[in-house]
């Protein structure tokens, strides 16, 4: 079990499946990137940091950096933001094809290739 399947197994049963949802939905956007804990938050890298996310009391939190709720504005109306956070709350569906179009973005802008 890595360390990013043990960040998950500690969390309540709901959340690790939002969770997993995240996390095999920023996978297949950028499959090149690596997996890693990183400020204690399963982290997707490629020469740096390009999204992290996190379990939170009432929501999971994504983490793309402050260039990407910028660009992504006009898409995340319907959720708190916060400089470089997205938060998902607990009780609305994951917007997967938003989540993927941030990963995509961010490691297209961010990557060290």
């Amino acid at each position: 079990m890595n360390l990013i399947d043990e960040y998950i197994s500690r969390q309540e049963a709901a959340v690790r499946l939002r969770l997993k949802a995240i996390r095999e939905t920023i996978k297949a956007a950028i499959p090149e990137a690596e997996e890693r804990i990183s400020y204690q938050m399963p982290t997707f890298w490629k020469g740096r940091n390009i999204i992290h996310f996190a379990a939170a009391k009432k929501h999971i939190g994504i983490y793309p950096g402050r260039e990407a709720i910028v660009e992504f504005a006009d898409r995340l109306t319907e959720f708190r933001t916060s400089k470089g956070t997205i938060r998902l709350p607990d009780d609305q569906e994951l917007p997967l094809d938003l989540i993927a179009d941030i990963a995509r973005w961010s490691y297209h802008k961010n990557a060290k290739l």
